[in-house]
C-alpha cells in the first residue's frame, strides 16, 4: 500500500535550454484515478490545469494532456523564465514534484578594442576583447594567426548574465605587420561553433635597404645593374642614388629607374662607392656598394667561392719518364746509340706547369704528365 502511494507522486525532469529556444516541461504519473495535473511557474502562477490554460502568455502552449501526463512548451525562452517549476497532482493531500528550468545565456558576438590603425613599431598597445550576456560565464581565447596566446581574463556579473573581458598586451614589432589577431568566445550554448572577432594589425616601421649587383666581377665594357632592395611601411619610394657622396656624375650612362641603377659601358672612372638611401616618415636607411671595374683579363680573376678546407700537404714528382716510341725501321743497335732525352719543367704563376723535351729528333719522343704522391 505504501508503495502504491509513492507511485502517485508526479515524475518530472530538470530541463536545460539555450536562450531563445523552446523548453518542453513534462509531468507524468503511473496511476491516476481521474485526478488532474497542474503546472505552475517559479512565481507559483498556474500555467495549465489539465488541458485548461490559466496564464495569458502566448509563448506557453499545451503539448499533451491526459490522466497520466501533462506536457507544456515555452517558446522563445528568456533568462527570466529560469527557475523552479512545480507539477501538482490533486489528490488528498496534494502531491507535488519540482523541475528546474536552466536557461543558457548566449554570449554576444565579441568585439576587439584598442587597435590603432596603423600601429607603429616599438609602440606598446593593449587589445581588449569583450562579450556580453553569457550564462554561465563564457571563456575567451586569443590567437596570433593560428597559434594560441594567453590573455588576461576578467569576469563581471550583470544580473543573471556575465560580461567577460580579456586583454592582450603587445610590444609592436615589424613582424606583426599583416598578422591576424583573433578573439574566440567558447560557451556551452555555442556547441561546436564558437564566436570570433578578427583584427589584422597594420604596422608602420622605418626602412631597411640592401644593394644587390648583377655582376660579381664587373669588367670594362660591360653593363652593371644595382638594385636597392628596400623594405618599410609605408614603402619608401623613390630611393636616392649617389656616388662618393655626390650626385651621379654621368647621367647618360648611369640610368636610374625606380629602385635600379644601371651603368652602361663600364670603365675605370666608374670606380667608387655607390650609396642607396630610402626614407619614410619613421626614418631612413642607407646601403653602400663599392665598385671596382676590372680590366678584361687574359686569365680569369680568382673565384669568389670560399677556399676549401686545408688538407695535409701532398708532394708530387712530375714527368717520371718519357715514353720513347721507336720507329719500325730503326735497328736495335742504332736505338742504343741515341742520347737520352733531356726534360725541362717550369712552374708558371697561373698555376700551370711548362714542360720541354729535347732533342726534338727522330725517333719520335712522346711525353706524358704523371703525378706521384710521396
Amino acid at each position: 500500500m505504501e508503495e502504491g502511494t509513492q507511485s502517485q507522486f508526479p515524475i518530472t525532469q530538470n530541463v536545460t535550454v539555450t536562450q531563445g529556444a523552446t523548453a518542453n516541461m513534462t509531468c507524468r504519473v503511473e496511476h491516476n484515478d481521474n485526478t488532474s495535473l497542474q503546472w505552475s511557474n517559479p512565481a507559483q502562477q498556474t500555467l495549465f490545469f489539465g488541458d485548461k490554460k490559466a496564464l495569458r502568455d502566448n509563448r506557453i502552449e499545451l503539448v499533451r494532456a491526459s490522466w497520466q501526463e501533462l506536457t507544456i512548451s515555452i517558446s522563445e525562452v528568456s533568462i527570466s523564465d529560469e527557475g523552479q517549476y512545480t507539477c501538482s497532482l490533486f489528490t488528498m493531500p496534494v502531491k507535488t514534484t519540482k523541475a528546474f528550468l536552466t536557461v543558457l545565456g548566449v554570449p554576444e558576438k565579441p568585439e576587439i578594442d584598442g587597435l590603432p590603425k596603423p600601429a607603429r613599431e616599438g609602440e606598446q598597445i593593449t587589445l581588449t576583447c569583450v562579450t556580453y550576456g553569457s550564462k554561465p560565464a563564457a571563456d575567451i581565447r586569443w590567437f596570433r594567426n593560428e597559434k594560441e596566446i594567453k590573455g588576461a581574463k576578467e569576469v563581471n556579473a550583470s544580473g543573471k548574465t556575465f560580461t567577460v573581458r580579456s586583454s592582450l598586451q603587445l610590444l609592436v614589432d615589424r613582424k606583426d605587420d599583416g598578422v591576424a589577431y583573433t578573439c574566440q568566445v567558447d560557451h556551452v550554448s555555442l556547441a561546436s561553433s564558437p564566436q570570433q572577432a578578427i583584427e589584422v594589425l597594420e604596422v608602420h616601421y622605418s626602412p631597411q635597404v640592401e644593394i644587390t649587383a648583377s655582376l660579381t666581377f664587373p669588367q670594362e665594357g660591360q653593363y652593371l645593374k644595382l638594385e636597392c632592395v628596400s623594405k618599410g611601411n609605408p614603402l619608401p619610394d623613390p630611393v636616392l642614388w649617389t656616388k662618393d657622396g655626390a650626385e651621379l656624375p654621368d647621367l647618360e650612362r648611369m640610368i636610374v629607374e625606380g629602385r635600379e641603377l644601371t651603368i652602361t659601358s663600364l670603365n675605370k672612372t666608374d670606380n667608387g662607392t655607390y650609396r642607396c638611401e630610402a626614407r619614410n616618415d619613421l626614418g631612413k636607411s642607407v646601403a653602400e656598394y663599392v665598385l671596382y671595374v676590372y680590366e678584361v683579363p687574359t686569365t680569369m680573376p680568382p673565384s669568389p667561392t670560399p677556399s676549401p678546407q686545408p688538407r695535409a700537404p701532398r708532394h708530387h714528382r712530375f714527368l717520371r719518364h718519357p715514353h720513347v716510341t721507336k720507329p719500325a725501321a730503326t735497328s736495335i743497335e742504332s736505338l742504343g746509340a741515341l742520347r737520352p732525352p733531356q726534360i725541362e719543367v717550369k712552374a708558371l704563376q697561373s698555376g700551370f706547369f711548362y714542360g720541354a723535351v729535347t732533342p726534338d729528333s727522330s725517333p719520335a719522343i712522346q711525353a706524358e704528365w704523371k703525378a706521384e704522391e710521396t
